[in-house]
């Protein structure tokens, strides 16, 4: 079994707040965890079980307050959205912490008629796919040294095989069980198969399936890339406003991320638009047949879904960091870029580059020294990660990282 290093945030939250509802794709663990942290002071219930989900569509409030008199485990909620409503009422009565711990495979709290029922009273923890550091054992310290500005430093070096096997694996636990590519693609065809059949159907406003299994399989394409929600209804056969309202529905059920620009008031000339990432590469690759052998032979392929890979794992460490993080990209009118901009609640700004390959040239910092330069006194540090034998400062804040340090 992998550690999840989101149990900590989970066992925080349950120690003082009443409901705690953790939100992750399908298969990524979250029945795992829960059965993992629970006892016999617990009773669990899942509403993966129809009689269950029945029971509690008929009568939300009565099966509620029917419920054993000891701490409430409640698996895939979104099913039953309705009981959210009666649990308010439950925690209104006696708001002792830890009462409810919910799962949930689509965010149920976006719906209009439950997205306030638990305000004050629920805390909300993302689990995501396995970190590479949960894979390997280790103790994730990335973020953590670049979060101090300080360069991070790497055991493994020149990890090239490892990503490819990594990226075509992709961070599902099941999969990663599985000895041969052939079964890992199985699984993936498996998975996409479950989430058209059944886990659409849970989500409201959905009036074409096979758009939706379309649009799934172009997020996979475009990762990395810049939305751009005309052109993306056009290959779809939908209008502007429909294709971003599937687009957030996939994100609803956390296998894709819009990324937002980061922008300063001060300067004009930043696109505005947002990059969408999808959460899992071996997902990507089974939607577009993307094998090991097809990956070594076409660096340009490894560099794009490399950049997806990097950005997730930023995202799974920052789930785990004191200091809230959020993401953006940066991107000007000159076409220059950096692949990842984080910024803390502080106002500290931090750069990653991402480049496949093992060599270094001055020009790949290009992006970094233009965003170093627009961010000003809020630039904190700039790392270009790379397939390389060491940590090399370029000045100024900037320095050239091993990949590999990102599970350091």
């Amino acid at each position: 079994m992998f550690p999840r290093f989101t149990a900590r945030p989970v066992r925080e939250a349950l120690a003082d707040t009443p409901v705690v509802f953790i939100m992750g794709a399908r298969q990524v663990g979250k029945t795992t965890l829960v059965k993992d942290m629970i006892d016999t002071s617990w009773e669990y219930i899942t509403f993966d079980d129809g009689a269950q989900a029945e029971l509690a569509r008929a009568d939300p409030v009565g099966f509620i307050r029917n419920l054993p008199p000891k701490r409430i485990a409640l698996d895939e909620v979104q099913r039953v959205p309705e009981t959210l409503l009666a649990i308010k009422q439950e925690v209104d009565e006696n708001r002792s912490p830890g009462r409810f711990l919910l799962t949930g495979s689509a965010n149920a709290f976006l719906r209009p008629q439950v997205s306030g029922a638990l305000v004050g009273r629920m805390e909300a923890v993302r689990l995501a796919t396995l970190s590479e550091c949960e894979i390997v054992g280790r103790e994730p310290t990335f973020l953590q040294a670049l979060l101090r500005c300080e360069p991070p430093v790497a055991d493994d070096l020149r990890v090239r095989d490892h990503l490819v096997r990594r990226i075509v694996a992709g961070c599902f636990p099941e999969p990663l069980q599985r000895t041969s590519e052939r079964r890992q693609r199985a699984w993936y065809e498996q998975y996409v198969n479950t989430l058209i059949q059944r886990d659409l159907h849970d989500l409201p406003g959905i009036a074409r399936t096979e758009a939706m299994t379309k649009l799934l399989r172009l997020a996979a394409i475009l990762s990395g890339q810049l939305v751009n929600l005309t052109d993306l209804g056009g290959r779809l056969g939908l209008n502007r406003v429909t294709a971003g309202k599937y687009l957030a529905l996939l994100e609803q059920l956390f296998l894709v991320e819009r990324v937002s620009p980061w922008h300063a008031a001060e300067f004009t000339r930043m696109v505005r638009t947002p990059k969408m990432h999808a959460v899992d590469t071996g997902l990507m690759c089974a939607l577009r047949g993307i094998t090991r052998h097809r990956l070594v032979g076409s660096p340009a392929l490894l560099g794009s879904l490399l950049e997806s890979f990097v950005y997730n794992e930023l995202r799974k460490q920052a789930l785990w960091a004191e200091e809230p993080v959020t993401f953006h990209h940066y991107r000007d009118k000159d076409k220059v870029e950096v692949d990842i901009v984080m910024e803390t609640a502080s106002g500290g700004c931090y750069g990653v580059e991402v480049k496949a390959a093992a060599s270094l040239r001055s020009s790949d910092f290009t992006g970094l020294r233009r965003f170093r330069r627009v961010a000003g006194k809020r630039f904190r540090i700039g790392v270009l990660l790379y397939d390389g034998d060491h940590t090399t400062s370029f000045g100024d804040g900037l320095f050239a990282v091993p990949i590999g340090a990102l599970w350091r």
